[in-house]
C-alpha cells in the first residue's frame, strides 16, 4: 500500500517555508528482501526470524536506510519534486520499524535560499504517531529560470 499526494515539480519560485508533503507506505518483508539484495546488507536482524529474536529488538527489523528512503522519495518525487538534486541528509533513528509496519515520512520546508537554489527540510518517519527516525535535508531545487 502506498498512499501519497501527486507526484511531479514545485520550483523553487513556488516553495514557501512550512511546505509538508508525505509518503505512506507498509514496508513488507518482500521490501525488506529486495532492499538487502540491492543494497548487499543481509544482516541477519533484518532476514532471519530466529537470529532476531535473540537481539535486543525481539524479531526482525527493517533496515534503517529503507525507512530512510522514504524520505527520498517525498524529496524526489513531491517537495520539491523531479529536478531535486540531494546535498546532504542528517539522520537520527529512534525506534525500530518493524515489517508490516506503516511508515509515514514526512518532508517540511524550514529555509529557502533563492540565490543558490538550495531548500532546507526538516525530515521525519513515525510508525503510529511514534517518530522511528528524525533529520534535516538540504537540497538544491529545480527553477523555472532554467528552462
Amino acid at each position: 500500500m502506498l498512499d501519497n499526494l501527486p507526484r511531479g515539480t514545485i520550483f523553487i519560485e513556488d516553495l514557501e517555508v512550512g511546505m509538508t508533503r508525505y509518503v505512506r507506505k507498509v514496508v513488507t518483508d518482500q521490501d525488506i528482501e529486495m532492499f538487502a539484495a540491492v543494497s548487499t546488507d543481509h544482516n541477519p536482524v533484518h532476514l532471519d526470524d530466529g537470529y532476531a529474536e535473540e537481539t535486543m529488538f525481539g524479531g526482525r527489523i527493517a533496515h534503517g536506510m529503507l525507512t530512510a528512503g522514504l524520505i527520498s522519495a517525498v524529496i524526489g518525487e513531491q517537495l520539491p519534486g523531479h529536478g531535486t538534486i540531494y546535498m546532504g541528509q542528517s539522520l537520527k533513528f529512534l525506534a525500530p520499524v518493524r515489517p508490516n509496519d506503516t511508515v509515514l515520512a514526512e518532508v517540511t520546508v524550514t529555509d529557502i535560499d533563492m540565490s543558490k537554489r538550495r531548500v532546507r527540510m526538516d525530515c521525519a518517519c513515525s510508525v503510529d504517531g511514534k517518530k522511528v527516525l528524525a533529520g534535516e535535508a538540504t537540497v538544491l531545487a529545480p527553477s523555472r529560470k532554467l528552462d
